[in-house]
């Protein structure tokens, strides 16, 4: 929204005043709504997008400030200025109590009203680009975001829209990759805290001094004589919430103030002595086990316990291959729409095989670059599986991931069998269900194999 694109309202039951109003603000660009009758005006606003709102103090019925708390609870983000004309200090104050914008009184200089009417077309512009910015992080990074519906994916889903209203400290698990602060941000802006700050802090990114002054902030001495103020992440979350990511790097030290600032919700900035007290809403990760590490000795136990609360373990992409597909196809969609192509490619059928039977160490991360990678670099609309990086279409690998799959316990001789029949399948279907052919696949003769399709009753010609 420019500024001389807002729509301003002006309610008057002085018809000489909001005929005046109306003529110097159409004469400097502005679309005017003027209406003698509050009842309407409030009507109007039911219907009509308006950024500004100038009204009379004194009116029949219906106050200047019956239409400021109208205006203020059904929508607080349109600006009001009060007119009047007979201001008091006192009058000034109410008004300003009950949250108006401004304070005019009649009759007014032109250049103090459009001053006031430019300031707060600004403050309406900025509340307006803050709400987009607020829906379009709903939209990318809330709940619907979290791409899958294997069993796993779909007890996170559950656990994030359980855990997200209140203010409890949740524990988000996961190797490396598996979309921690994905499922941080959504269970942000699932609580009613999502209109606050969602503020990240990478604790294995920096080293112990550098992180106690980055999470609490610092005080130093100035020239001036008062002491220099760095407000650190904490300060900045208050009232939202803090997502500290590789928390298990914090030194034993840090480890001290982060349970200090748990049970108390207050803390010191470094080289001050004045307690801060906070309204922030905790949020963990980790890739190591903190169990492990306190029976280690090198976390503490009674933070463990603070943190792990709620935990959200998040399966690596091995454990829910039936999600590769959804997840190749939104990395496509969004980079699509990212840069503005005109026509999306998509993945052949024998490549997303090769995809979903890869094992992902680098899990979600590595599966969007690749997708990424191959979006730019194919000049088809379809990409093949040739067009896959070599270790994707590594059989060894494909073996690895499917052995990976496999329960602890099994017969071995019955697993072997299976595997064995569901190799001489997938051979017959490459083969076009030709025996001779199937056979020079597996390496077998076509007696051996006309064996094997008899044992395990497969069919074939």
């Amino acid at each position: 929204m420019s500024e001389k694109n807002a729509h301003i309202l002006i309610i008057d039951d002085e018809k000489n005043y909001l005929l005046v109003l109306q003529t110097l603000l159409e004469d400097e660009g502005y679309t005017v709504t003027a209406l003698s009758d509050p009842e309407t005006a409030l009507a109007f606003l039911q219907e009509s997008e308006v950024d500004v709102v100038v009204t009379d103090m004194k009116m029949p019925r219906i106050t200047g400030l019956d239409v400021l708390e109208r205006v203020k609870k059904q929508w607080p983000y349109i600006p009001v200025l009060i007119m009047t004309a007979f201001g008091t200090i006192e009058s000034a104050v109410e008004t300003m109590k009950y949250g108006a914008f401004d304070y005019i009184t009649k009759p007014f200089s032109n250049d103090e009203l459009l001053l006031s009417i430019h300031n707060a077309i600004e403050l309406a512009q900025a509340h307006r680009e803050y709400k987009l910015l607020q829906e379009a992080m709903q939209e990318r990074f809330g709940l619907h975001t979290i791409i899958g519906r294997s069993a796993g994916i779909s007890q996170v889903k559950l656990m994030v829209e359980r855990a997200a209203p209140g203010r409890t400290t949740v524990l988000i698990t996961g190797e490396s990759g598996t979309g921690k602060e994905l499922v941080a941000r959504a269970v942000h802006l699932g609580s009613p805290r999502k209109d606050k700050p969602f503020v990240v802090v990478e604790c294995a990114a920096l080293t112990g001094d550098a992180l106690e002054k980055e999470l609490f902030g610092q005080e130093t001495a100035s020239s001036a004589g008062t002491p220099a103020i760095r407000r650190g992440r904490v300060e900045q979350a208050d009232g939202g919430t803090l997502f500290l990511d590789d928390m298990a790097a914090l030194t034993p030290d840090l480890q001290v103030k982060l349970l200090r600032l748990l049970q108390d919700r207050r803390f010191e900035r470094v080289g001050g002595s004045t307690p801060i007290e906070v309204d922030v809403r905790f949020v963990m990760a980790t890739n190591t086990d903190l169990a492990k590490k306190v029976e280690e000795g090198t976390f503490r136990e009674d933070l463990y316990y603070r943190v792990n609360v709620v935990q959200i373990h998040l399966p690596p992409l091995r454990e829910r291959r039936e999600d590769i597909p959804l997840l190749v196809a939104h990395f496509v969609a969004k980079f699509t729409a990212d840069n503005n192509m005109k026509q999306q490619k998509s993945f052949s059928t024998q490549a997303l095989n090769y995809l979903t039977g890869y094992d992902w160490p680098g899990n979600i991360r590595q599966l969007e670059n690749v997708v990424e990678s191959c979006m730019v670099l194919v000049p088809g609309n379809v990409i093949e599986e040739e067009n896959l990086p070599a270790e994707i279409r590594d059989e060894e690998s494909q073996f690895k991931s499917a052995v990976d799959l496999l329960p602890v316990q099994l017969d071995l001789a019955d697993t072997l069998q299976k595997i064995e029949a569901a190799l001489i399948r997938r051979a017959l279907v490459r083969a076009d269900l030709v025996q001779v052919k199937a056979a020079e696949l597996l390496n077998i003769s076509k007696s051996l194999l006309q064996y094997k399709l008899k044992k395990y009753g497969i069919t074939g010609h």
